[in-house]
């Protein structure tokens, strides 16, 4: 072993660091709650961070509840430093309003990961419904139930949008290593070329 190997060693041993070390930030967006879950992931072995939401239905004000979906993700990010941001993707439903309100704060989400230069993978609900319970078409209690089981979460938070952001960050850790057809992003170049309406919309 030459002298820079056994420098190496030394170092790994003392500081304990395990090179596979990754931690995930996973986001479910909305205007009224935003739910938010961080993994560590250790030698391919998932361990709870924190799990969390944001309540935004004191606010009036749709723009003001953007401000503070872009100023906690920047929080959770200067605090946790996550390696990567799994984020929920709108779902579509009939009402155009809701789903343009959706957009948005999952676009402000984004825009503060990718200020701070994180890779975004977004899934799609059914994909993480799938990748946590093995059914698509799970329900959020079922979703809950299992990540309990999986992270020994000794409780559930009041709300499940907290569980559903912590689901988007199991599902990247199940889907990493798989190739996948979610959209993913490493920084504001790609996603504006990629989603150039998104982009105008927040002019």
């Amino acid at each position: 072993m030459c002298r820079i190997e056994q420098v190496f060693v030394f170092l790994h041993k003392e500081t304990n660091i395990s090179v596979s070390e990754k931690i995930i930030l996973g986001i479910d967006p909305g205007t009224t709650i935003m739910g938010f879950g961080l993994i560590k992931i250790i030698d391919k072995k998932m361990e709870l961070i924190s799990i969390d939401e944001l309540m935004l239905s004191k606010y009036d004000s749709h723009y003001l509840r953007l401000k503070k979906i872009f100023e906690k993700t920047i929080q959770l990010i200067d605090e946790y430093h996550p390696d990567e941001i799994s984020i929920e993707a709108p779902f579509f439903g009939k009402n155009v309003q809701s789903m343009l309100k959706l957009g948005r704060a999952q676009g402000v989400a984004m825009a503060a990961g990718l200020s701070r230069e994180i890779p975004i993978i977004e899934y799609s609900p059914k994909k993480i419904k799938m990748a946590v319970t093995g059914n698509g078409n799970a329900s959020k209690e079922m979703v809950a139930g299992m990540l309990q089981k999986l992270l020994k979460l000794e409780s559930l938070p009041e709300h499940l949008d907290a569980t559903d952001g912590l689901a988007a960050a199991v599902c990247h850790f199940y889907n990493m290593n798989n190739p996948v057809s979610e959209e993913k992003y490493t920084g504001w170049t790609a996603f504006a070329k990629k989603n150039p309406k998104k982009v105008n919309g927040m002019d």
